[in-house]
C-alpha cells in the first residue's frame, strides 16, 4: 500500500524544506608559472597588492610536467603558489579568475595565474575550460574540486593535472591547510599564533 506522507522514510521524516546556510569563508591560493624569476617576483607583489597578506609561499621551482606553455614561457618556466590570510567567500573565485586574467596582460602572457580556493575537506581550482567533472559558475568561468583531504592528507581524483599529484604541491598545501585550520580554530591568523597561546597542530 503506498504511503500517504512520501517524506517518511524508515520511521524518521525527512523535512520539506532544506535550511539553507551561509558556507564558511574559505582560503585563497594562487599558483604562480612564470618564465623566469624577476616574473614570478612581479606577480608575487601584485597579487598581494591587491589581495592581502601571504600567509604562505612555496618558491619558484622547476616546472616540467607539461610543455603546454612552452611557446608562452619558454622551455624553463617556474611554479610557485601563495596562500593568502584573509578568507574570501567562495563565490566570489570567478570574479577573481576574471580578474587574474587581466593581471597576465601585465606581462604579456608570459605569467599564468591560477586562482583556487581551500576548505578543510576539498581544494578547487577555477578555470575557462568545461569538462564533464567542472560545474559551471558564471561569467565564463568552472570550478574543479582537485583534490579532497582525506586521513590527514589531500589526495587526487582520477582527473587532477599530474604537477597538483606531486608531493611538491600536495605538502605546500597541507601546510596551508594547517594554517587554514589553526585561522578558524582560534580566529586568529597563524602569524599571532604565539600569542593566541592554541595551537591545532
Amino acid at each position: 500500500m503506498e504511503s500517504k506522507e512520501p517524506w517518511k522514510f524508515c520511521n524518521y521524516y525527512l523535512p520539506l524544506v532544506g535550511v539553507i546556510k551561509k558556507p564558511l569563508p574559505v582560503r585563497l591560493v594562487v599558483g604562480v608559472l612564470a618564465a623566469n624569476e624577476e616574473f614570478a617576483g612581479e606577480a608575487r607583489q601584485k597579487l598581494a597588492e591587491r589581495f592581502g597578506a601571504v600567509d604562505l609561499e612555496m618558491p619558484p621551482v622547476p616546472f616540467a610536467h607539461t610543455n603546454y606553455y612552452e611557446d608562452e614561457l619558454g622551455k624553463n618556466p617556474l611554479r610557485s603558489f601563495l596562500s593568502f590570510e584573509d578568507r574570501i567567500e567562495r563565490e566570489t573565485i570567478a570574479a577573481i579568475k576574471l580578474e587574474t586574467n587581466e593581471m597576465e596582460k601585465i606581462w604579456n602572457r608570459q605569467v599564468n595565474l591560477d586562482p583556487g580556493y581551500m576548505t578543510l575537506g576539498q581544494f578547487f581550482l577555477a578555470t575557462t575550460k568545461d569538462q564533464r567533472h567542472r560545474i559551471y559558475l558564471g561569467q565564463g568561468i568552472f570550478a574543479e574540486v582537485t583534490l579532497y583531504f582525506e586521513n590527514g592528507h589531500f589526495h587526487p581524483f582520477d582527473w587532477t593535472y599530474p604537477d597538483y599529484r606531486s608531493k611538491t604541491y600536495i605538502n605546500f598545501l597541507e601546510k596551508a591547510r594547517e594554517r587554514f585550520a589553526y585561522q578558524i580554530a582560534t580566529g586568529h591568523p597563524y602569524r599571532l599564533r604565539n600569542k593566541s597561546g592554541f595551537s591545532i597542530l
